[in-house]
């Protein structure tokens, strides 16, 4: 039989939120309190796929391998993706399998490094836009063009930094491995960061681009190719609004994917806020996902006894 399954999907400013400042001991103290959450989703009778976000995380590790270049040649991002998916998926890890411990269930974990396919046609290609890693001076920013033939731009008056492509994503590779583990009754954390970026060549083996693939939308397609029951979104408000930061802004507890499309289209949900989301959970209901819930890790609880959160459902 069929488990009931539910994907979870956070960004990584949940183990390293903006006010802080890097310390592990800090991402070790926010994965026990994910871990804490997601046992209780698990008490609700759901099998577990956490995907994280890693973007606080990828830009740390860059700083560090830019300060230590002149010593040690620093990774490629995909590799460098890799890498922090491999430690937030180990400090998530054992944080899950301590709070099983103290709950007395019988549960193992699995993380799983992904490759995620992306096509090597994407447009992204030839417009990078996600900036990564550390602010340059003009100076510098330039030799890095000429070098490395980095796309650099200027960041807001604070400096320059990086550009790299943000395609869309095809295909999970071990997508099989991932459904049969869950099917099994473990928990597997995958697809951090959204999955460390790879191509097809022309010889139809995989290569790592730089690249940055967004969570929201690597969750949503390994929603839909596991076909879970429940695709959960955590994000940094409790409820999706119309009209959000204006005096007649109102709350959406639920909307239909016809109401969240129109109001994507309205511009309702800004590309570098909630409307990676919102096209997450349209392509995950359009794919014949059964819904997605859209709140805060501190509301969650409430939003799957219908409290408090947004629904995204197929119709009213």
């Amino acid at each position: 039989m069929k488990r009931k399954t539910a994907l979870i999907a956070f960004g990584g400013n949940a183990l390293l939120p903006d006010n802080k400042h890097g310390q592990q001991e800090d991402q070790q103290k926010n994965a026990q309190k994910a871990a804490e959450l997601m046992v209780h989703v698990l008490k609700k009778g759901y099998e577990l796929i956490l995907v994280h976000g890693n973007g606080p995380q990828i830009g740390n590790l860059l700083i560090q391998m830019e300060a230590a270049a002149g010593k040690v040649p620093p990774y490629t991002l995909d590799v460098g993706d890799a890498m922090t998916e491999g430690s937030m998926g180990y400090m998530l890890e054992k944080a899950l399998i301590n709070e099983l411990r103290r709950n007395s269930l019988d549960k193992e974990v699995a993380s799983i490094v992904s490759q995620v396919i992306v096509d090597k046609d994407d447009p992204a290609f030839q417009k990078p836009t996600k900036p990564v890693g550390p602010f340059y001076t003009k100076e510098r920013a330039i030799e890095l063009q000429i070098e490395k033939k980095w796309t650099m731009v200027e960041d807001a008056g604070r400096g320059w930094r990086k550009v790299v492509p943000s395609p869309k994503p095809i295909d999970v590779v071990p997508k099989w491995i991932i459904r049969d583990l869950v099917q099994a009754g473990r928990i597997v954390i995958a697809a951090g960061g959204g999955g460390v970026p790879v191509i097809i060549d022309g010889n139809g083996l995989f290569r790592g681009v730089e690249a940055v693939i967004d969570k929201d939308y690597a969750a949503s397609l390994l929603a839909r190719e596991v076909k879970v029951d429940l695709f959960v979104i955590l994000t940094a408000i409790e409820r999706v609004y119309i009209d959000y930061g204006k005096p007649g802004q109102r709350e959406a507890p639920v909307l239909t994917v016809d109401e969240a499309r129109k109001h994507l289209e309205d511009g309702q949900f800004p590309p570098g806020s909630m409307g990676p989301k919102i096209r997450a959970a349209i392509e995950y209901i359009e794919a014949g996902g059964e819904e997605v819930l859209i709140t805060t890790a501190s509301h969650l609880k409430a939003a799957l006894i219908n409290r408090s959160g947004t629904k995204i459902i197929a119709t009213g």
